[in-house]
């Protein structure tokens, strides 16, 4: 962990420091239609469902290892289960090759990974018509690491709940979907994109992305690459650049005065890292993969690609109290230091998004499920122990598949028919009958943007999160806008043919009228493991008296 957070973090849980909870906030008195008054999203990399949760809730359990063992009842997913893991598709398909393979179990030992193949037509080409067989053929991508996978068929690797240890605990308290999907296929930057506008349409400007971009079909392009942002001062100087034009959910908060913030590893570039790295190039090396990352990666952090809230010079806040808020020169971007600094004084914003320094990120190749637990674990213990825990919601999601097998066919709810399609035939990307979503203008059909892509993980983490409870419902990486939009903005949508307008609600995964006793969950970083939980206080149910005023808290 890098010592300027640890720091943080040290001041944040020291007993009697948090922010007393009879503080009047303004992001608390903001109108809401459930009683949560704070959304948390952890924004995670690359991570396909059956890769973490395909065999949930069983574990091996080694010996020596971090040990899971199901609570009694607990509900079974959609996963890997009789001949999926002993007769797949993927071992059977000849043109795998020598790389054919059942799904496999990766040991905690071998958290370190090769970075498999993610983008926008592999994805469809293994998906191969809905055969789901062609993973090693198409997004496999050879170890070492880990040692001793040395074909394709890596991608069929999977871990279980003695490697993903907190997440299986956070699944056995709170809920977790298996229904889950990327909005569409393709690779980091349209994940993120599609988080915070449902649209990847609208390229208004771009240099060198001839590879990043597709034509619309209407004159315009589309994103579905990881060009960098456009003015960034931390941006490629000789790769793909692109800008964006329609909104996003920020202009949507702003608009209503809502408080807002993206919070991600290395966007203060006047700090320097113990390795003595600074700026840009403030870096940090994980001792799990042995691999030197930039902590700040711009084709990660979404709002840049958008003039209206962009902060291309990385500016600071103004001051702590102003973390969040509309008119400041910070323009809603920060780095993830600033998360707990704002936490610590009592000013969370309504909505955050947090994205880890990069090797704390999951991605493959450089980060990895422990340098990622040890992240997510930190930023929920900090919430849990702090006064705003009664009233907040975080949700855990994913970017990208990075290609790792899941053997769920996606619904394809948005066809598309570019070069760069081939889910059910060359050039073509599902069916006429799929919806065909406009491009910003809000008129004609926007090619190059096919989806759901695969199944993700998403967990919803909170005081109301329903106990032990799996989703089936269809969701997507817009649900979540979806949810924001629907809780404090009157259900107002982000329009110019943002998924937000079909995206399923994770309304399911919540009881909005029972708040828990039981929803403080403090797990060990490094294991995962619970270290301590039980009732936080509090009265148990929202529902006999505090859910009046016509059903809006």
């Amino acid at each position: 962990m890098h010592k300027h957070v640890a720091t943080s973090l040290a001041a944040l849980l020291v007993a009697g420091q948090l922010a007393s909870p009879n503080v009047s906030r303004a992001q608390d008195d903001a109108q809401t239609t459930t009683p949560i008054k704070h959304v948390v999203v952890i924004f995670g990399e690359n991570i396909s469902f059956d890769h973490y949760f395909g065999t949930y809730p069983y574990a091996t359990n080694p010996k020596g290892e971090p040990a899971f063992y199901p609570a009694a009842g607990t509900p079974t997913v959609n996963g890997l289960t009789g001949g999926l893991l002993t007769s797949n598709p993927n071992s059977l398909n000849t043109a795998n090759g020598s790389a054919a393979s059942n799904p496999f179990r990766l040991d905690r030992t071998q958290a370190a990974t090769a970075d498999q193949d993610h983008g926008y037509t592999p994805e469809q080409e293994a998906f191969h018509k809905g055969l789901m067989d062609s993973f090693p053929e198409y997004t496999g991508t050879a170890g070492p690491p880990p040692t001793g996978v040395s074909t394709k068929g890596l991608v069929m690797g999977y871990f279980d709940g003695n490697t993903v240890t907190a997440l299986w605990n956070y699944a056995q308290n709170f809920a977790l979907s298996d229904n889950a999907y990327d909005t569409n296929f393709g690779p980091s930057t349209p994940g993120a994109i599609n988080l915070v506008s449902g649209q990847t349409n609208g390229v208004i400007d771009q240099s060198n992305a001839s590879g990043d971009i597709v034509a619309d079909g209407n004159g315009g392009y589309t994103l579905m690459s990881d060009a960098d942002p456009i003015g960034d001062i931390c941006s490629t100087t000789t790769g793909a650049l692109v800008q964006l034009g329609g909104q996003n959910i920020g202009d949507l908060l702003n608009a209503k005065g809502i408080s807002w913030g993206w919070f991600e590893g290395g966007f203060n570039t006047s700090l320097t890292n113990s390795n003595k790295t600074t700026g840009c190039s403030r870096s940090t090396t994980s001792s799990v993969t042995g691999v030197t990352e930039t902590d700040y990666i711009p084709h990660h952090e979404p709002f840049q690609y958008y003039t209206s809230t962009a902060n291309p010079k990385h500016l600071r806040p103004s001051s702590t109290g102003m973390i969040g808020k509309q008119g400041d020169q910070a323009n809603h971007q920060y780095d993830i230091n600033d998360f707990y600094t704002a936490l610590n004084a009592g000013n969370l914003p309504a909505v955050s998004f947090l994205k880890a320094p990069g090797y704390e990120d999951a991605h493959a190749g450089y980060s990895d499920p422990l340098d990622e637990q040890t992240f997510v674990v930190t930023v929920i213990n900090a919430l849990m122990r702090s006064s705003e825990w009664s009233s907040t919601a975080v949700i855990i999601n994913y970017d990208d598949s990075d290609g790792w097998y899941d053997h769920q066919m996606s619904p394809i709810v948005n066809q598309s028919a570019t070069a760069a399609d081939m889910l059910t035939g060359t050039g073509t990307c599902g069916s006429d009958t799929a919806t065909t979503l406009p491009g910003i203008s809000g008129t004609a059909h926007a090619q190059g943007r096919c989806g759901y892509g695969p199944r993700l993980p998403l967990l919803v983490i909170s005081p109301y999160a329903k106990r032990n409870f799996v989703d089936h419902g269809t969701l997507d990486q817009s649900s979540i806008i979806h949810f924001i939009e629907d809780n404090w903005l009157g259900g107002e949508r982000i329009g110019g043919g943002s998924f937000d307008a079909i995206s399923g609600s994770i309304d399911s995964m919540f009881d909005f009228h029972h708040r828990r006793g039981d929803a403080t969950l403090i797990l060990n970083p490094s294991t995962g493991q619970v270290t301590a939980g039980g009732a936080w206080g509090g009265n148990g149910g929202w529902g006999d008296g505090d859910g009046g005023n016509g059903g809006r808290w």
